[in-house]
C-alpha cells in the first residue's frame, strides 16, 4: 500500500530517539511535511538536517512535553511555520534505568513524578492546544504511544505502569470526546522494541536476553521501523472508521506463553 500524505503536517514528540526518528522518516516517505519534538536542541537540529538530506521538508522544534508552556509554544511555532497541525504523535516517553528498577516501597518520588509528567500528563499538555486547533479545521489524526505493560506490567517500573495504563484510558476518553469534530485517536502498544535503552537494559547479557525473547512467540525484538509504519498508516486517509483503539504491536508477546510448560 503506497501511503500518500502530501500536504499534511505531522508532529512528533520524543523525535530523535530511536522510534521517534522512525517515525518521522517514514512520515517523510509518506510525503508528509515533519516536526520533531525534543528537549535537546543541538540533537534537535543535527536530526532535523539528516531529514532534510532525504529532501523531506522538516522542522525540529525544542520542547518539552512536561512543560505545559513549552507545548503552547511549540503549537505556536508550528502554526507559525506551515499554518495547520494535521497529526499528532504523542511519542516522547522516559522509564528509570535498570538501576533504579525496584519495588514501589522503594522507589524514589522524584522517578514516579518524571515519568508521569513525562509519559501522561505530558500527552495531556501537548495535546490541547492542537486539538482545539483540529477542532476548528474538523480534522485530526492522533497517536498515543502506550506500552505493552499497561496490561501485562512488569515487576518494579510502578511509574511506568501506571502511566502507560493511563495513556491507554485517555486515548479511549480523547476518542469518544473528538469523534464529532472528525479527530481519531489511538493507541500503539509496543513490546520489546530495540533502542538505545533496551539494549543497555536487556539485550546487551545474553542470558537475560534469551530468557527475555522466550516469552516472544516471534522470537526476536522489534524494529522501530516496524511501530513507525503502524503509526503512518493510523495517520493515513486509509484509517476513517477506527478511533479509540488499542494496536498492540509486540510479536505476539501477549497472547499467552510462548513455550510449553
Amino acid at each position: 500500500m503506497n501511503i500518500d500524505l502530501s500536504g499534511k503536517v505531522a508532529v512528533v514528540t520524543g523525535g530523535y530517539g530511536a522510534i521517534g526518528a522512525a517515525m518521522c522518516y517514514k512520515f517523510a516517505e509518506a510525503g508528509a511535511t515533519v516536526v520533531p519534538v525534543d528537549r535537546n536542541a543541538e540533537k534537535g537540529a543535527a536530526f532535523e538536517e539528516e531529514l532534510k538530506l532525504t529532501g523531506a521538508k522538516a522542522l525540529f522544534v525544542r520542547g518539552d512535553v512536561g512543560d505545559q508552556q513549552s507545548m503552547l509554544d511549540l503549537f505556536q511555532a508550528v502554526i507559525s511555520a506551515f499554518g495547520k497541525i494535521d497529526i499528532l504523535v504523542n511519542n516522547a516517553g522516559i522509564n528509570v534505568s535498570d538501576k533504579s528498577r525496584v519495588p514501589i516501597y522503594d522507589f524514589l518520588d522524584e522517578d514516579w513524578h518524571d515519568i508521569i509528567n513525562t509519559d501522561l500528563t505530558g500527552i495531556y499538555y501537548c495535546s490541547k492546544p492542537i486539538i482545539r486547533h483540529m477542532m476548528e479545521r474538523k480534522f485530526g489524526r492522533i497517536i498515543n504511544i502506550g506500552s505493552d505493560v499497561w496490561h501485562v506490567p512488569l515487576r518494579n517500573q510502578c511509574a511506568y505502569v501506571a502511566a502507560k495504563a493511563g495513556v491507554v484510558n485517555l486515548t479511549k476518553s480523547m476518542a469518544l470526546e473528538l469523534a464529532p469534530y472528525e479527530i481519531l485517536v489511538n493507541c500503539i502498544c509496543p513490546g520489546s522494541i530495540v533502542n538505545e535503552g533496551t539494549q543497555r537494559n536487556f539485550y546487551s547479557n545474553k542470558e537475560r536476553f534469551e530468557r527475555f525473547m522466550s516469552h516472544i512467540p516471534l522470537g526476536r525484538p522489534g524494529k522501530p521501523e516496524e511501530i513507525a509504519g503502524a503509526t503512518v498508516f493510523l495517520a493515513s486517509d486509509e484509517i476513517t472508521y477506527m478511533t479509540g483503539n488499542i494496536v498492540t504491536i509486540d510479536g505476539g508477546w501477549t497472547c499467552g506463553f510462548a513455550r510449553d510448560f
